[in-house]
C-alpha cells in the first residue's frame, strides 16, 4: 500500500516539475509614457524570445509589447508610486524567425504595479516598473513578471512624456488542477492492477 500511495505523490510532483521548468521569456525596447490614469507602452519593439515550444533564444524583430496598466493608487508619476492591477498586456509576434505571427501572450496585470524612482550617485534619475501578469500564451494559462527600467532622465523627474524603456516578461505555464487529480488517479488504478495481477 505505502508503494502505491508512493506512485501516486510521484505522479502528482512530476508534471508539477516540468512545469515549473517551462519559462518563456520576453524582451523588449520602446517607450512608456503615463498620467494619473495609468502607465502605457505601445508597440514596443520584441527583440529576443527564449523558450517558447521548448525552443532556444530567438532575436531580431520579432514583433511588439504594449501594455497599460490601472490607474495610480498612491505616489506620483515623478516622484514614484503604485498603479493599480488590471489594464491589459499584449505580446504580438510578426512570424520573422520562427515566431508565431499574431498574438502570442495576451493577458492583464494580475496585482498592483510598481513605478519606483531610482536616484543614482551622480543625481541623475530611472524608473523601474515592476508588476504580476497572468493571461493566455498561444491559448494556454500562463502568468509570470515583469520588470522595465527606463533611460536616464538626468536629474529631470518623469511627467507622463514619452521616455525609452527596456525590459524583461517571463512567464510560465498555471498548471490545471483538474489534469494533475485525473493523472493521480490514473496512477493509482494502475498500481492496484499491478499489485492484483501479483497476487494471482
Amino acid at each position: 500500500m505505502k508503494r502505491i500511495v508512493l506512485l501516486a505523490l510521484l505522479a502528482l510532483a512530476v508534471p508539477a516539475a516540468s512545469f515549473a521548468n517551462t519559462v518563456v521569456d520576453f524582451s523588449n525596447r520602446g517607450n512608456i509614457s503615463g498620467s494619473v490614469s495609468g502607465l502605457t507602452m505601445s508597440n514596443s519593439e520584441l527583440f529576443s524570445v527564449t523558450g517558447l515550444n521548448g525552443g532556444g533564444i530567438i532575436t531580431g524583430n520579432l514583433g511588439t509589447v504594449s501594455f497599460t496598466t490601472g490607474a495610480l493608487m498612491s505616489g506620483s508619476l515623478g516622484m514614484g508610486g503604485m498603479f493599480a492591477g488590471g489594464g491589459s498586456f499584449t505580446v504580438t509576434g510578426n512570424g520573422h524567425h520562427g515566431i508565431p505571427s499574431g498574438t502570442l501572450f495576451t493577458g492583464t496585470f494580475s496585482g498592483p504595479v510598481s513605478w519606483t524612482l531610482v536616484t543614482l550617485a551622480n543625481g541623475s534619475h530611472n524608473y523601474q516598473l515592476m508588476g504580476t501578469v497572468t493571461g493566455d500564451l498561444l491559448g494556454k494559462p500562463f502568468d509570470g513578471a515583469i520588470e522595465q527600467l527606463t533611460d536616464n532622465t538626468g536629474t529631470a523627474f518623469f511627467t507622463g512624456h514619452p521616455i525609452g524603456s527596456s525590459g524583461n516578461t517571463a512567464v510560465s505555464p498555471i498548471p490545471e488542477p483538474g489534469s494533475l487529480s485525473l493523472l493521480g488517479t490514473g496512477v493509482i488504478a494502475l498500481a492496484g492492477l499491478f499489485r492484483r495481477r501479483q497476487k494471482i
